[in-house]
């Protein structure tokens, strides 16, 4: 058995060796313990430190393409080097290695295929209350998305196995963790979860430069993942809410009709007209989209026969 413990890395040169220093090179349940930097573009010399501490795989972007392409590129990387299971950590040292075991232990029984390290997020107290809030609502939607437990979906501190790494698409630019945990409930692998402790911070993220900006992007992340990934229940629901307000201004203007008082709610009659249009053809949408989930959903079914075809062919690279 292999682990491989990931690393996406932009520009960390002053936290990576802190990161590394905490990192297992043994494991129980396993033969092998190798460490990989995926370095997204970084400007400073992040890779020199990666080499100077001894990490046996680097792959390197030759620009900046964000957390989610470094997250999937480690992924590959590691599936094509036979990691059996793969972890995944930041680089600022945020996450303690030492519940690394912890992590990896229900994919080691075949409890789970998926582990998300749950942070005790009450108690950090570099987290703002409107962070804190936007946490536990990105939690409860990724539960409702994904038929899942998980109390700390955008932790980055995971393991995944090689299994589950073959079938993970992440779409998302800006951050890998909500997507790939709703990927995992629509395509049935078991997840769980293991509480963990965190490091004090080394830096401030740079996920988040303000309140409003987090507010922003959280808010987009969340609306995205209900139309790609329930496009039905998204879009039918609008449409029910829209055709229920044309239905109850329509009601109102019969009502006013039945008593002789019609030609003094003409308006009404018109806005509920529009309202029913509106909600029958947003329901329509929802329909389409639905249609068009499938297809997607059958795409990804091929990507991963044919991504499954070429690793077996292939010789894992040995380090």
């Amino acid at each position: 058995m292999k682990l491989i413990i990931q690393i996406p890395c932009y520009n960390e040169e002053e936290t990576l060796p802190v990161t590394l220093a905490d990192l297992p090179r043994e494991v129980p349940g396993f033969e092998r313990v190798e460490w990989m930097v995926i370095d997204d573009g970084s400007r400073d010399d992040t890779v020199e430190i990666a080499q100077a501490h001894g990490v046996d795989h680097i792959i390197s972007h030759h620009h900046n393409m964000g957390l989610a392409r470094a997250f999937m590129t480690g992924l590959d990387a590691c599936v094509r080097l036979g990691a059996d299971v793969i972890v995944n950590t930041d680089g600022d040292n945020q996450y303690k290695g030492e519940f690394i075991p912890d992590l990896v232990k229900p994919i080691i029984d075949q409890r789970a295929e998926i582990v998300i390290g749950a942070r005790p997020i009450e108690d950090i107290e570099h987290f703002s209350p409107a962070k804190k809030l936007l946490q536990k609502l990105g939690s409860w939607v990724v539960r409702v998305a994904s038929n899942s437990d998980i109390p700390d979906a955008p932790s980055g501190f995971r393991a995944i196995s090689r299994e589950a790494a073959k079938q993970i698409n992440v779409f998302n630019n800006y951050t890998y963790t909500l997507e790939m945990i709703i990927q995992a409930g629509q395509k049935n692998i078991p997840m769980t979860w293991v509480p963990i402790e965190i490091n004090p911070v080394l830096r401030p993220t740079r996920l988040i430069k303000s309140i409003p900006s987090y507010i922003k992007r959280s808010a987009l992340t969340i609306t995205r993942i209900f139309v790609v990934y329930k496009p039905f229940r998204f879009f039918g629901l609008i449409g029910l809410l829209i055709f229920a307000i044309g239905f109850m201004v329509g009601c109102r203007f019969l009502y006013y009709y039945s008593i002789g008082d019609g030609d003094g709610h003409v308006q009404s009659l018109i806005f509920a007209s529009i309202m029913l249009g509106m909600g029958f053809q947003t329901m329509m949408v929802a329909f389409v989209a639905d249609l068009l989930s499938v297809n997607r959903k059958l795409m990804e079914e091929l990507q991963y026969r044919m991504r499954d075809n070429k690793i077996t062919d292939e010789k894992p690279a040995e380090p």
